[in-house]
């Protein structure tokens, strides 16, 4: 789980890397601009950095929190699957492609990996 955890992960905060070239916070229209983004992530990345360490630790929440890292990286490929098929003009680029598959691929993982784990 520790290993698709990280995967996943990386792929988000990669993806988030492109989508501060991508201005992001402009297709989602979040509230504030990019200082919005920004509150945004600094919440998110701290969730999911919490719950690797909970992976590490195996503490009891590890299982609950992979769900939630898996559940993520897939439902953000997902959400940007939709964009493109709306017709958004972004995240287009190979890189951009890749770092979004690789959300969904480790996503799908972490998310098969975990709920075979016993609790």
């Amino acid at each position: 789980m520790e290993r698709w955890y990280l995967a996943t992960l990386l792929s988000l905060i990669l993806h988030q890397i492109d989508a501060a070239f991508w201005h992001e916070w402009d297709m989602f229209r979040v509230p504030g601009g990019v200082q919005g983004f920004l509150v945004f992530n600094l919440v998110a990345v701290g969730v999911l950095l919490h719950g690797y360490r909970q992976v590490v630790l195996a503490k009891p929440s590890a299982r609950a929190y992979a769900v939630v890292c898996g559940a993520t990286g897939m439902a953000t490929a997902g959400i940007h699957v939709l964009f493109a098929a709306a017709g958004h003009e972004k995240f287009h680029l190979p890189l951009s492609i890749a770092a979004l598959a690789a959300c969904l691929l480790a996503g799908a993982g972490l998310l098969l990996t975990t709920l075979r784990r016993r609790p």
